[in-house]
């Protein structure tokens, strides 16, 4: 157990301290494993690089094609456009709130976390450019639109986080609705207040925005002529009815969407080589700072004392949702992945806590709401989801994770807790 907590410590604070996760992850999971008395090269060639290649070999072709998708959006202008317009529409004090709504609509739709940051991402830079708005808040503004209440709270989500507990407790994405509707109150409400004060405050010490290093060049002229802004959302609209409403694969809904910005800017075609280059190296980044996280999780799963970890939360209260939420929460933290967290928590106690919902008296509604809240209130420094978010943003713990600590665990954390409370008295 010292050895987790020491990689765990290890990993967290180097990664905030601005050090390469890529680099950092395996160096990491070797002391893990040295201290847990495991073969450390066999733990490196084995454990630990299976977890990486199989998280690449799943995602990859969503982060590419997720990447290329974002960039053409922004060179073509069809992201500048559309985010003008949304800044029409809600004024250019709101900018946050924009992108918050932007980011929770897609992701309540069922698009893919990663898809969502490479999609919306250039937009958001838009509105933040139109609104002053420091580019620290781009993060957990993402964070808060895309990782919390719309992957893990508001009932009927097609996130694969609202999924998973239906096989253990035999429910349907909208269970717990009471609880899922307060859940989701306080973390959009408490969030958006948090941001809009950070913001006031950002501003009057004169932090305003300031151009990414790579798009300084790009953006000299505040009256550049864009698309159309309807023409400019439809290839986010092919992504978004491709993926809910034609049930396609994420891979081919992409790649579609792919193809209609270059058929809308076919005038533009001398700028797709370029996009498509610069998105292909972009992704190839945000990809290995991802799976070399999931690689460290991967090795603390098989480290001897996480046996003992699992029983000791099962056992941590009488009350089995508090078992159960502490139990995904502190996994989630562990694997940095909620889907993660909440997959070997279930997988090893599912069945416990199913059983204990009979004996209890305790709805499985309950259980299945409160796994779900509680695998997003679990984003630490080396989870997977925020490490790719700050790879396409270019941002760094140590400018972002304050807030992000705020919008994506503290209050989600405050709401995991209501929900637990809501549980425990049958307001389900």
């Amino acid at each position: 157990m010292i050895s987790i907590l020491v990689g765990l410590i290890l990993l967290m604070a180097l990664a905030y301290l601005g050090w390469s996760i890529i680099w950092v992850a395996p160096v990491v999971a070797g002391v893990v494993a040295l201290m847990s008395g495991l073969n450390v090269f066999d733990t490196y060639t084995g454990t630990y690089m299976e977890g990486l290649v199989g998280f690449v070999q799943k995602w990859f072709p969503i982060f590419l094609l997720g990447a290329v998708f974002g960039k053409l959006m922004e060179e073509t202008g069809a992201a500048k456009s559309v985010a003008r317009q949304v800044t029409r529409l809600i004024g250019k004090k709101r900018a946050i709130l924009g992108v918050l709504i932007a980011s929770a609509l897609l992701t309540y739709g069922g698009v893919s976390l990663f898809v969502v940051v490479f999609a919306i991402y250039p937009i958001a830079l838009e509105l933040f450019r139109e609104a002053n708005v420091s580019r620290k808040l781009l993060v957990p503004t993402f964070a808060l639109g895309a990782f919390t209440f719309t992957m893990t709270s508001m009932p009927g989500t097609a996130q694969i986080q609202n999924l998973i507990p239906m096989d253990y407790f035999h429910t349907t994405p909208a269970s717990g609705l009471i609880i899922g509707i307060v859940t989701t109150l306080i973390m959009a409400v408490g969030g958006y207040f948090w941001l809009a004060f950070r913001q006031r405050m950002l501003t009057s010490k004169g932090e305003v925005f300031t151009e990414p290093k790579h798009t300084e060049a790009d953006h000299s002229t505040a009256d550049e002529k864009v698309p159309n802004w309807i023409i400019s959302l439809i290839p986010l609209i092919v992504v978004v009815v491709l993926l809910n409403v034609l049930k396609l694969e994420p891979i081919f809904a992409l790649l579609l969407g792919v193809l209609s910005i270059m058929i809308i800017n076919l005038k533009d075609y001398k700028k797709f080589v370029f996009s498509i280059n610069e998105g292909a190296k972009g992704s190839v980044m945000a990809i290995l700072n991802t799976s070399a996280a999931v690689g460290f999780g991967a090795v603390i799963a098989v480290v001897p004392a996480f046996e003992h970890i699992t029983s000791w939360l099962l056992h941590i209260s009488s009350n089995p949702l508090v078992a159960e939420s502490f139990a995904v929460q502190v996994m989630s933290i562990i694997t940095g992945s909620a889907s993660g967290g909440m997959g070997i928590t279930l997988t090893a106690l599912g069945d416990t806590f199913y059983h204990m919902s009979q004996s209890t008296g305790i709805s499985p509604d309950a259980f299945h709401r409160m796994a779900a809240v509680a695998s997003g209130a679990s984003i630490f420094p080396n989870n997977g989801a925020l490490l790719t978010l700050l790879a396409v943003t270019g941002m760094t713990h140590k400018e972002t994770y304050k807030d992000v600590f705020v919008v994506a665990f503290l209050i989600p954390t405050i709401a995991m807790v209501v929900g637990i409370i809501m549980g425990a008295v049958g307001l389900v």
